[in-house]
């Protein structure tokens, strides 16, 4: 297992990553620890394309696909870590070929008192970025106390992507969901059975008039405020208890439109570093379609730290949240 902390050859050191921040973060909602995967044979993924409407398949050379992603995988690293959040960096693996395996949030997300969950997904190909050899050095390094394994769902043809699929308020512990093809609501009443959330499921419609495959990408859930496409959600009893728990939970609501969720506008992260300063990391593409209002409101609450992911967006039809897997 190749670690990254700083530079190619050096090996990460997990008690400084840790640093005592497991457990005073559970109660915050965002982390100073984030992982992210190092793509080895990133590219356009037939087995998703089906319920991603993102994804675009580029008439370029597969190696030039995947040096084009390198370069910007190892620039937002670089600008997140310039900030002071630790980057927790593990390299990709050539076989088998996983083509999304720069977006770890699907299969494994991390939570207070050292619950690591490991999650369901659709695609076969996708199941293997769920390498046993990574989940061990996880789990030891960051000495997780339950290892909640939700994966035997994927029997039955239920799903949950993690923290695609959820949308956590960890603060109050409120889930939010839109139901898809890669979201079950059998899936989604475990997960929040086991880590006592209260579920907020809901349906969407993106623009071809299907369900939109991750909840992450309408919403985004900061501290003080929520960004979300409240248009996308389709049945307006559900849209509005939506909102109404948003603002109950002291959110201040930044409302984007579909077009502006085609560029990514509602796949973003909060951060932080050890000052407690906070961050969102956000993708070029998507801060040149938020309007200057909308810009100020988030610069109330936090620093943008924003990155060049054009072709990792364009092809692996996610964005900047989906790259990053946060650690409590």
């Amino acid at each position: 297992m190749s670690w990254r902390q700083n530079s190619p050859t050096m090996h990460f050191n997990f008690n400084q990553a840790q640093n005592g921040f497991g457990n005073k973060l559970s109660a915050q909602q965002s982390t100073s620890q984030i992982l992210m995967i190092r793509p080895a044979r990133f590219g356009f993924n037939s087995e998703t394309a089906d319920s991603n409407s993102f994804q675009e398949n580029l008439e370029a050379e597969a190696s030039e696909i995947q040096i084009r992603a390198l370069t910007e995988f190892d620039a937002m690293v670089e600008k997140i870590r310039f900030k002071g959040v630790k980057v927790l960096v593990a390299d990709d693996t050539e076989l088998p070929i996983k083509p999304d395996a720069v977006f770890p949030n699907n299969w494994v997300s991390f939570h207070g008192r050292g619950i690591m969950v490991l999650h369901p997904m659709k695609a076969r190909n996708r199941r293997w970025e769920r390498r046993p050899v990574l989940v061990r050095t996880l789990k030891c390094g960051f000495q997780v106390k339950t290892l909640l394994d939700l994966s035997e769902s994927e029997i039955r043809g239920e799903y949950l992507e993690g923290t695609g699929s959820l949308v956590l308020d960890r603060i109050h512990h409120i889930a939010y969901a839109a139901l898809s093809p890669r979201t079950h609501l059998s899936a989604l009443k475990e997960f929040c059975d086991h880590l006592n959330y209260e579920l907020h499921a809901f349906h969407t419609l993106d623009f071809k008039g299907q369900e939109i495959y991750h909840t992450n990408v309408i919403l985004t859930l900061g501290t003080d405020f929520a960004v979300i496409c409240a248009e996308a959600i389709s049945k307006e009893e559900e849209r509005n208890s939506i909102l109404k728990t948003l603002r109950q939970s002291g959110k201040d609501l930044i409302l984007i439109s579909p077009d502006q969720v085609q560029n990514y506008c509602g796949n973003m992260l909060e951060v932080r570093n050890e000052d407690g300063q906070t961050f969102l990391v956000v993708s070029e593409t998507a801060l040149k379609a938020f309007d200057s209002s909308q810009i100020r409101q988030l610069e109330k609450y936090v620093e943008l730290i924003p990155v060049s992911i054009n072709t990792i967006e364009k092809v692996g039809g996610g964005s900047a949240r989906c790259m990053m897997a946060e650690i409590f």
